[in-house]
C-alpha cells in the first residue's frame, strides 16, 4: 500500500512545486542563458529502477566540459568549474528543482536514494547492494544526501591533504554510503521519508546543523576518515 501511496504523493508534491517555483524558475533560466556558457539545464544518464537508465536533469552550474577537467566527477568546495550563478544554485538546492519533472515521469521519487552514473559510481557498489538498489526508484533526496551534505567539504579537505580523491571515494565514500542506503531499505515508510524530506529542508537554512543525524539514531557509524 505505501508504494501506491508514495507515488501519488510524489506527483502531487512535484505538481504543486512546480506551480509555487514557476515564478522563480524562468527568471534563473534566463540567468543561466546569459551567463556562464549559456546553458540552462544539464543532462546526464544515471542508473534508475530496475536498472532501467534515465537522464536526469538539474540546472547548468558547471562548465561544460568539466567531467574532463580537474577531478573530474569529483566536486571540491570552491571548484573553479563551478560558475558564479551555479554555486548559489548548489548552495541552496534550486539546481536540483528540474528533477520534479523527472518525478512525474516516473523516473525518480521525493524520497530515495540519490541516481547515479552507471560508470565511476553505482559500479562502486557491490553486487549485492546494486541488486537491492534496484528495486527501488532513486529520489531527489535521501538519507545518503542528508549524511552528506558536507561531502564537497570532506573532499576538499582530502585532496588538501593530498590523497587521492577518487581513492578515497572507493575506499571510504561509497562503502558508507552503500550501508546508509541498505539502513533505509530496511526502515522505509511514510515517518522515515517524512523525516528525511524535513531533514533536507532543514540542512539548506542550516547548513551546519547537526540535527539530521540525530534524527536517525540508528544509523550505520560513519568510518573514522569521515570526521
Amino acid at each position: 500500500m505505501y508504494p501506491l501511496f508514495k507515488r501519488t504523493f510524489d506527483i502531487t508534491v512535484a505538481l504543486v512545486l512546480l506551480v509555487l517555483l514557476s515564478p522563480l524558475l524562468l527568471p534563473l533560466a534566463m540567468l543561466l542563458r546569459v551567463t556562464g556558457e549559456g546553458e540552462v539545464f544539464y543532462r546526464q544518464r544515471r542508473v534508475g529502477l530496475h536498472n532501467q537508465h534515465f537522464h536526469i536533469v538539474k540546472f547548468a552550474t558547471m562548465l561544460k566540459n568539466s567531467a574532463n577537467m580537474g577531478l573530474g566527477t569529483v566536486t571540491v568546495r570552491n571548484d573553479p568549474r563551478i560558475t558564479p550563478l551555479g554555486k548559489f544554485l548548489r548552495l541552496s538546492k534550486l539546481n536540483e528543482v528540474p528533477q520534479l519533472w523527472n518525478i512525474l515521469r516516473g523516473d525518480m521519487s521525493l524520497v530515495g536514494p540519490r541516481p547515479m552514473l552507471p560508470k565511476n559510481s553505482f559500479d562502486l557498489y557491490s553486487p549485492n547492494i546494486q541488486a537491492r538498489l534496484y528495486r527501488i526508484r532513486p529520489g531527489l533526496t535521501g538519507i545518503g544526501s542528508v549524511i552528506f551534505r558536507d561531502e564537497e567539504k570532506i573532499i576538499s579537505r582530502v585532496v588538501a591533504e593530498g590523497q587521492d580523491s577518487l581513492q578515497f571515494y572507493k575506499e571510504v565514500v561509497f562503502p558508507y554510503k552503500g550501508e546508509l542506503e541498505m539502513w533505509y531499505q530496511e526502515h522505509a515508510g511514510l515517518i522515515t521519508d517524512a523525516k528525511i524530506l524535513f531533514a533536507t529542508a532543514w540542512t539548506v537554512v542550516f547548513h551546519r546543523s547537526q540535527l539530521p543525524r540525530r534524527l536517525f539514531p540508528g544509523l550505520p557509524p560513519a568510518p573514522a576518515e569521515l570526521h
